[in-house]
């Protein structure tokens, strides 16, 4: 049969070409809407993502200037992923978030880096563990950074070990000053007031478990000594070994897990070093 004279066919052919002019129609409408001027971006208002967590050290001119070439189009036709991906290009800009606000702003929401410590490079390192490109000046005007040295990749399992460091030695009002990992996974934490603490590898006793006990003896030890240890070596299963040179124990030995290590009676010492450490101990390096 001819098609043409088939009216079904050719009422639904019409109808669809109908709905696809009102769409051409509609859309060319929206596009021409989206294009006015009174839809044009007025506004781009920064602000930081949480109000705990202030901006510090972003400034105008490097917002100005992330703003200045992503920012196209109107209300409706700006692309939020380029501009997202242009302010986190900025200096301490960890993260942004982009939308819209009715009827011609885009809002900024800035999360700045929080560093923590100076990598070996000069670069910075965020309290999330993540390396980040700064000026190490600024971040030193507001405080100290801890010392980061370690293996490539390693700068999130130094983070989490500071802070559980930091955890641990609270007792003491000890500072870290320095952190560093060697290419074989043994640690050395630096303190302040110029304490050396030799932490070793992870083992049978874990590195959390050698540290509690020193914690829970320290300030015995330290009572024993006629001046503050320079070292504190906790690569024994059992016990601990404490360098403090020119301290050498003079009181009544008491009954304890630890010895002091001295010269022979009568013989001249050839070091003047403190040692306290367990009689049995076997360091593991």
């Amino acid at each position: 049969m001819n098609p043409w004279h088939d009216v079904r066919l050719l009422n639904a052919t019409a109808n669809a070409l109908m709905a696809l002019a009102m769409c051409a129609l509609l859309s060319a409408g929206i596009w021409w809407l989206a294009q006015r001027p009174a839809f044009a971006l007025q506004t781009v208002r920064v602000e930081a993502i949480s109000p705990q967590q202030p901006l510090m050290h972003i400034t105008a001119p490097l917002l100005r200037s992330a703003a200045s070439g992503p920012i196209r189009g109107t209300f409706f036709t700006v692309d939020l992923e380029a501009v997202r991906e242009s302010f986190e290009t900025v200096p301490w800009v960890r993260r942004a978030q982009v939308r819209r606000i009715w009827p011609n702003t885009l809002l900024v929401g800035i999360e700045e880096h929080r560093p923590l410590a100076i990598w070996g490079d000069g670069r910075l390192v965020n309290r999330e563990g993540e390396l980040f490109v700064a000026n190490p000046e600024e971040a030193e005007a507001d405080q100290t950074l801890v010392a980061f040295s370690g293996p490539p990749g390693s700068e999130a399992d130094m983070t989490r070990r500071w802070r559980e460091l930091n955890g641990q030695l609270a007792p003491l009002n000890l500072t870290i000053e320095s952190l560093t990992l060697s290419p074989r996974y043994a640690w050395t934490a630096r303190f302040d007031n110029g304490l050396t603490l030799v932490l070793g590898r992870e083992q049978d006793v874990s590195i959390a478990s050698r540290i509690e006990r020193w914690v829970s003896v320290y300030p015995l030890a330290q009572a024993r000594l006629s001046r503050d240890a320079v070292s504190v070596d906790l690569r024994y299963p059992n016990g601990f070994a404490v360098r403090a040179p020119g301290a050498l124990d003079q009181t009544p030995r008491k009954p304890a897990a630890m010895r002091a290590v001295t010269a022979p009676k009568g013989a001249t010492p050839r070091a003047t070093n403190a040692t306290l450490r367990p009689s049995t101990a076997r360091r593991t390096p």
